[in-house]
């Protein structure tokens, strides 16, 4: 098991123990509204009426977020149980349509190189179908100080001093194991928290 996975299943269970021993009862005694009432008249008779009244809580709301700019997004969300809720939100940039913009607004200004470039230095794909098309991307050359293009960047790229300026590849792979457990352990504590909230 993962000192993660361990982490969370600690914290999962201290505010579940937490609950159970503190809230929940203090909520269940002030959520309950009994009254009594006793009336006696003249024709001696007696009627007592206990009402009890349990109002349902306010409901948690998402916040709407808005798209300030034009790369990014907003996430939010909201959960509501019976005795708490809660509704979180934040708005996330999209590198790569910061990318795609930058390499838009260059082409539009006629730097075609530096629009490519901006694309080979961020996205592997774009730095491999250069190379095999027979136009690599564009280099700087340190010892004049320009920046290289064709067979010149090229033979510029194949020295071992430049490999660090090539961009990773993306890792596609499948789910190791460990982290598919983990996921469903986590998943199901999540699934069983939200279930002793709503009972």
């Amino acid at each position: 098991m993962s000192d993660r996975l361990r982490n969370n299943l600690m914290a999962v269970t201290i505010v579940v123990a937490f609950w159970i021993a503190m809230v929940i009862p203090m909520v269940v005694q002030a959520a309950v509204i009994e009254t009594d009432a006793k009336s006696n008249s003249t024709v001696t008779s007696n009627s007592t009426t206990k009402s009890t009244v349990r109002t349902n809580p306010p409901s948690a709301i998402s916040p709407s977020l808005g798209q300030n700019t034009k790369c990014t997004f907003g996430v939010s969300g909201a959960v509501q149980t019976q005795i708490l809720g809660i509704s979180t939100g934040q708005t996330m940039r999209d590198i790569n349509c910061e990318n795609l913009a930058i390499s838009a607004h260059l082409f539009d200004m006629g730097l075609k190189i530096a629009a490519i470039q901006v694309m080979c230095l961020n996205d592997r794909r774009v730095y491999d179908a250069m190379k095999f098309a027979g136009t690599p991307c564009a280099i700087f050359d340190p010892v004049t100080g320009e920046g290289l293009i064709g067979k010149a960047a090229t033979a510029e790229w194949k020295k071992a001093k430049n490999k660090k300026y090539i961009p990773k590849k993306q890792d596609i792979t499948t789910m190791s194991k460990n982290d598919f457990l983990e996921k469903l352990v986590t998943g199901i504590i999540s699934v069983l928290v939200l279930a002793v909230f709503l009972i």
